[in-house]
C-alpha cells in the first residue's frame, strides 16, 4: 500500500482492530460502501418487465438529481478540507465547520449520497434501487447520530448548531432531528 494512503487511513483512525470491533464506526462505513456499490446493479424489476414505459423526463430528472448530489458532495468535501473522514469518528483537533454546504445542513456529504441514490432510482425506475435508497438513508441517519454524539463532546457549540441547522434532509422524518 502506498505510504500516502497508509498515512491517510491512519489519520482517519482505520485499523484492522477497528474493523473487528467497530471502534471508530468502521462497520457503518462498510455498510455504506456496500449499499453505494449495489447501485451499480441493473434495475430490478426493470420497468418494462412490469409493463411500464419509464418516461424520459424521469430519467432526465434522475440525471439532474445525481449532478446536484455530486455538486453538494464536492462542496461539502472542499468545506471540510483536511477534516474529511469517512468514519463517524471526527478527526481529533479538527475545527467545527458550519459554513458553505454545512450552513444548509449538518451532513451535506450524506445528503449528497442520498441525492445521488435518489437520482439513480428516478433514472432507472427500479424498485431494487428504491430499497437501496431507503437502506442507505437508514444507515446514514444512524451513522450521523453516532458522529453527532462525538461532535457534541468535542465542540461546545455543536448543540446550538444542531438546534438551528437541519441534519441531512430538512423536514424529512428520520433525516432531520432538530
Amino acid at each position: 500500500m502506498p505510504s500516502h494512503l497508509n498515512e491517510r487511513l491512519q489519520k482517519w483512525g482505520f485499523s484492522w482492530e477497528g474493523l473487528r470491533n467497530n471502534r471508530h464506526g468502521e462497520w457503518w462505513v462498510l455498510a455504506q460502501m456496500i449499499l453505494i456499490s449495489a447501485h451499480w446493479l441493473p434495475p430490478t424489476p426493470a420497468p418494462a418487465a412490469l409493463g411500464i414505459h419509464w418516461p424520459l423526463a424521469m430519467r432526465l430528472i434522475g440525471g439532474f438529481t445525481i449532478l446536484t448530489g455530486l455538486f453538494i458532495g464536492g462542496q461539502g468535501a472542499l468545506n471540510l478540507g483536511d477534516s474529511l473522514s469517512p468514519l463517524p469518528e471526527p478527526i481529533a483537533g479538527a475545527p467545527l465547520v458550519t459554513e458553505g454546504a454545512y450552513a444548509r445542513c449538518r451532513h451535506p456529504l450524506y445528503q449528497s449520497l442520498l441525492l445521488c441514490s435518489l437520482g439513480v432510482t428516478l433514472a432507472l425506475g427500479s424498485l431494487l434501487h428504491l430499497g437501496l435508497l431507503l437502506a442507505l438513508a437508514t444507515v446514514l441517519s444512524l451513522k450521523a447520530r453516532r458522529e453527532e454524539q462525538r461532535l457534541c463532546s468535542m465542540h461546545a457549540t455543536y448543540a446550538d448548531f444542531m438546534a438551528s441547522t437541519p441534519a441531512i434532509i430538512p423536514f424529512v422524518p428520520g433525516l432531520d432531528w432538530r
